[in-house]
Formats: C-alpha cells, sequence, structure tokens
C-alpha cells in the first residue's frame, strides 16, 4: 500500500516527538494506577489526552500501525471491556499492573504486559488465610468472572470486525474518500484485530495461569474445593473458544499461528 502524505506527516511528527512521549509514559505511571470503574484507570488529563497522544508517538517508533482516526462507540467500548484481560489477574500483582497499564496505552509494547504463570499463583497465596479453601473460593471466583466477560467482549468484537469491513469498502472504492484516510482507515483495522488478537492471549494465559495455581495449591493444600476450581477453569476455556477459534476476523494479520498478537501488519 502506498504511503499517503497525511499519515505519514502524523507519523513523522510522532516519531519526531517520542523522546518527549516517552518522558511522559515513565511519569504516567503513577497517574494510571488511580482505579477508576472496573479497574480502569480514573478518567483525568492524563488517561484522556496525554496517555493516548504518548501511545501513538510510542506505537509510530517502533514501527507499529497507529490510526489518528476517533475511536467509534464500539471501537472505545471494546476497549474499555478488554481492560480486564490485559491486566493481571490479581490485584497484588501490582508492578506488573503498572507494566500492563502503560501497555495499553501503547506506551509500552504488548510484550511489557507478559508476565510468568506463576504470578497469580504467587499473589494468591501472598498474605496471611484463614483456610485453604478460600484460595480456592478466590481461584474459582475469578475464572468464572473472566468467563462472564467474554461473551459481552465477543458480541462488541463482532460489530467492531462487521463495521471495519464497511470502513475499508468505503475507504477503497468511494471516489468521495478524502486522499490518505485509506491507510490510517487500514491502519485502525489492524489496531482493533490486534486487539482481539491480544485479548485472546491474555484469556489463555489466564488459563494457564489458573491451572499452574491450581495444581500448586493442591500439591501443598488439598482440598475438595479443588473440583469446583477445575470446573469454572473448564467453563472458562470453553466460553473462550467461539471468540478466539471460530470468530472469523478480517485477515489484517497474514502470517498464520505466528501472527504477533498486536499492531504489527
Amino acid at each position: 500500500m502506498k504511503p499517503y502524505a497525511t499519515q505519514a506527516t502524523l507519523s513523522r511528527r510522532s516519531a519526531a516527538s517520542i523522546a518527549v512521549a516517552l518522558a511522559s509514559g515513565l511519569g504516567l505511571a503513577g497517574c494510571l494506577s488511580t482505579d477508576g470503574d472496573l479497574g480502569r484507570p480514573r478518567p483525568t488529563v492524563w488517561t484522556q489526552l496525554w496517555a493516548p497522544q504518548a501511545g501513538f508517538a510510542s506505537a509510530t517508533a517502533r514501527g507499529e500501525h497507529a490510526s489518528y482516526f476517533r475511536f467509534t462507540d464500539d471501537e472505545e467500548q471494546m476497549r474499555d471491556r478488554a481492560w480486564r484481560f490485559i491486566m493481571p489477574g490479581h490485584e497484588r500483582s501490582t508492578f506488573q499492573g503498572e507494566l500492563s497499564n502503560l501497555a495499553s496505552f501503547r506506551i509500552l509494547p504488548a510484550a511489557a504486559a507478559a508476565g510468568d504463570v506463576s504470578d497469580y499463583f504467587n499473589a494468591l497465596t501472598s498474605g496471611s488465610f484463614s483456610s485453604q479453601v478460600s484460595r480456592y473460593n478466590r481461584l474459582a471466583e475469578d475464572a468464572n468472572a473472566d468467563r462472564l466477560l467474554i461473551g459481552p467482549f465477543r458480541a462488541n468484537a463482532t460489530r467492531v470486525v462487521s463495521m471495519d469491513r464497511v470502513r475499508m469498502r468505503a475507504a477503497e472504492a468511494s471516489p468521495e474518500a478524502v486522499a490518505g484516510k485509506e491507510e490510517a482507515a487500514m491502519a485502525r483495522v489492524i489496531e482493533n484485530e490486534g486487539l482481539i488478537l491480544w485479548v485472546c492471549e491474555r484469556i489463555d494465559f489466564r488459563i494457564r495461569s489458573y491451572r499452574h495455581a491450581l495444581t500448586n495449591l493442591v500439591v501443598e493444600m488439598p482440598s475438595r474445593e479443588g473440583v469446583r476450581a477445575e470446573r469454572a477453569i473448564m467453563a472458562l476455556e470453553a466460553e473462550a473458544g467461539p471468540l478466539c477459534r471460530q470468530m472469523p476476523l478480517n485477515g489484517a494479520f497474514r502470517n498464520g499461528d505466528k501472527r504477533p498478537a498486536i499492531y504489527k501488519g
């Protein structure tokens, strides 16, 4: 695809300001740690203005696709629903949570949000608790909570994917489309599809983290409650299938199973 002046100009400007963006990103970590609804950062001038701008500049400098288009209502809602899955599975994973915050704004690459499957178990068993039953119950509750959120995210993502098809048909076929819009439109399609793939990776990571935690709980503190936790994990895995293995996407990534999880086409 030929580069267009509008997107190329924005990319150059973004790359030129990357030093400022990254410096801002480091300072944002403390601001992003304040929780609002559903664990997301509370809306502030940082989260609504500076963090997105710093993320755009940082992503562009890394050679990732970044669109200057405003988000549609469904695109914004999809990002809100993705939040839980991007963040660590346990609130005591504080440092990893800060990295995930920055990665969600694209100030850091998506790989920064990756942790170890043992992180959830370590957080689950840190601190004091009166009975091992509470640890099994928390594990089952977390898995069930994830499962209940996958359906709404899938419905939201399906609408976004459908509108992306409309977007690209209009950008490619209509003579009324302003020059330079097609590249920015494709960048947004890649962003949207990349987010869906990233959420699927994070769901898979959570399932593996929950199984690691359950195995080690049984080794350390066997309990009949392990059966309930195992069933919750199995139900989560079954719910993830229609989203991550069956939902048709737009093919923005063409490297098969080796496609990167986010933002690169």
